[in-house]
């Protein structure tokens, strides 16, 4: 079965998830085809938004297999600059504050081509990847990067426990909205954390997807949209403690977080958690209006690629993005439109 329901929220278990919007049945966003295949029928799924008032996570109510998005996949880290920078910066940073050295181990999930590990490497520091593409995987390990080739879980966290592997940073950037089980994923990450390690968690943010209308940010591979409060109530519940929060522009809208077993947090998360409740992270009224602006924000769109192919106008779209696959899908833009 590549397609499953989820009647209960990925993260507490509760049942009456409340469903906001609906995008009608689109393709997988990474799946692109040949030119052979634009005139056959293409695999389509259901792709709707839901809301849990008991721990106020925004997720989709369809899960597709993981073995089905990600063990072949076609997005290399390393071809955006701005992602390069920024994991630059990260690594640099953490380095200097958890004072890492040969003797340190940093391991990352979801770690693609190596494009983070590889500053951590290059100080000498010691490094692994947890990453479930095969193609990728091989990519990462061509250039040095250790790299273990499966999805990371409870079971393979166990695994790496009992091979010795106790990490002094864990990354997991942008795979966290990726991942069916998340209480398993969170455990593992608990697990294979030395006990003064630090998890460094980038998510992005469900506030700037609503406040900016950024619908296209939702395809089948995303399965969970996260506030912090929801982060808070699940690594909570797995035994751990955000202790830091920063919010970032990357990805339209990103949150950073830090966790570990220590109880301090500082007031970066009381701030946020607080602001959160004043906006009504846990109420289902932020979230309702976001379907009528995503059908408004889509007649703006498409009365002005009208309006300009009755000008004549000749009109170019260049990219492959997933958040494209989207737009183009849930509008209906193709062929006729695009020139």
């Amino acid at each position: 079965m590549s397609e499953s329901q989820s009647p209960a929220c990925r993260s507490c278990g509760f049942v009456e998830l409340q469903t906001f919007l609906s995008l009608g049945r689109m393709p997988l966003a990474n799946a692109l085809l040949t030119e052979k295949q634009l005139d056959d029928p293409e695999e389509t799924f259901p792709l709707e938004i839901a809301f849990c008032s008991a721990c106020s996570l925004v997720q989709l109510t369809k899960s597709i297999s993981p073995e089905k998005l990600f063990r072949e996949y076609v997005y290399f880290s390393s071809f955006s600059d701005t992602m390069l920078q920024h994991a630059e910066e990260l690594s640099t940073q953490l380095i200097g504050s958890k004072h890492l050295d040969a003797t340190s181990l940093v391991l990352e999930v979801a770690s693609n081509d190596g494009y983070l590990l590889q500053n951590y490497k290059r100080m000498g520091v010691q490094v692994l990847g947890i990453e479930p593409a095969v193609n990728i995987a091989e990519v990462a390990e061509q250039r040095g990067i250790r790299t273990v080739c499966d999805f990371f879980n409870d079971d393979l966290a166990l695994q790496l426990f009992d091979e010795g592997y106790k990490a002094d940073v864990i990354h997991a950037n942008n795979v966290l909205a990726h991942v069916p089980d998340l209480n398993g994923f969170v455990r593992g990450l608990e697990r294979v954390l030395k006990e003064d390690g630090v998890i460094v968690v980038e998510v992005p943010y469900v506030k700037d997807m609503i406040d900016n209308c950024e619908f296209d940010t939702v395809y089948h591979e995303h399965l969970s949209y996260f506030s912090l409060t929801a982060l808070d109530a699940l690594f909570t519940r797995n035994g751990l403690t955000i202790q830091k929060v920063e919010r970032l522009p990357i990805h339209g809208g990103t949150l950073r977080i830090y966790a570990g077993r220590g109880c301090e947090r500082d007031g970066s998360v009381v701030q946020l958690l607080a602001e959160e409740r004043a906006w009504g992270v846990g109420e289902i009224n932020f979230y309702k209006g976001f379907s009528a602006r995503v059908e408004r924000l889509r007649e703006d769109l498409l009365a002005l690629l009208h309006k300009l192919k009755s000008q004549k106008k000749r009109i170019a779209a260049y990219g492959a993005s997933a958040k494209g696959s989207t737009l183009l899908n849930y509008c209906g833009v193709g062929r006729e439109t695009l020139d």
